[in-house]
């Protein structure tokens, strides 16, 4: 079954055009935060992906019976304890992945992607395009996320997922040529590659309108 217009532009549209970050600049806090190393980065991204794109599930269910006044606090409700799930099992499987994300699995509960998404998409959409539009939303982030720290973490420790990729012999200290950034693993580079990738972004776009 072929999927319709809308449909297609809820999963597409949060990739690229109407990027959560780069675009909306959205889940700017977590996305500075977590992007030091390449593995808490995807880690970051998937719990958001999951989260968002079955939280709008949940609510679009039930959209028709939650009363308006109280649909905040619902909302909330589903994001809280899907919050938790994700976080007790982090800490079942990845433990040190979770110690490295810290306080900000929790603070998943106030991304300003996954309230917006509830409130302006999946209150008035059926299951299926929000789920997604989660999906597109969680996956525009995180793509984000890994570029940043893709950058950080092989510039910053010269190496990614944990692995070495700048040999030890091209250090000055054993005699070679290269030194890691430390500014890479600063909170300050976070913000500026950011930037950089809204500036590559829209520059981008902007050729491809032309």
């Amino acid at each position: 079954m072929a999927l319709s217009e809308k449909t297609r532009e809820a999963f597409l549209g949060p990739l690229n055009k109407n990027n959560p970050v780069v675009v909306q600049i959205l889940g700017i806090c977590s996305a500075l935060a977590v992007t030091v190393q390449l593995k808490p980065a995807l880690v970051m991204g998937i719990a958001v992906t999951i989260i968002v794109a079955l939280s709008n599930v949940v609510i679009s269910a039930l959209r028709n019976t939650i009363p308006n006044r109280i649909r905040i606090i619902v909302q909330l409700v589903v994001v809280a304890a899907l919050v938790t799930l994700v976080s007790g099992i982090l800490k079942a499987f990845a433990y040190d992945v979770s110690v490295a994300l810290s306080v900000y699995i929790g603070l998943i509960i106030t991304n300003c992607i996954l309230m917006g998404r509830l409130e302006a998409y999946a209150m008035s959409n059926g299951p299926l395009d929000s789920f997604l539009d989660g999906l597109g939303n969680g996956f525009g982030y995180m793509w984000v996320l890994v570029v940043v720290a893709f950058v950080r973490e092989l510039f910053g420790s010269g190496s990614l997922l944990g692995f070495r990729i700048i040999p030890e012999s091209w250090y000055v200290a054993n005699g070679g040529f290269y030194e890691n950034c430390g500014m890479m693993v600063m909170p300050a580079m976070a913000l500026i590659l950011v930037g950089c990738v809204i500036w590559a972004h829209r520059g981008l776009n902007k050729e491809e309108e032309k």
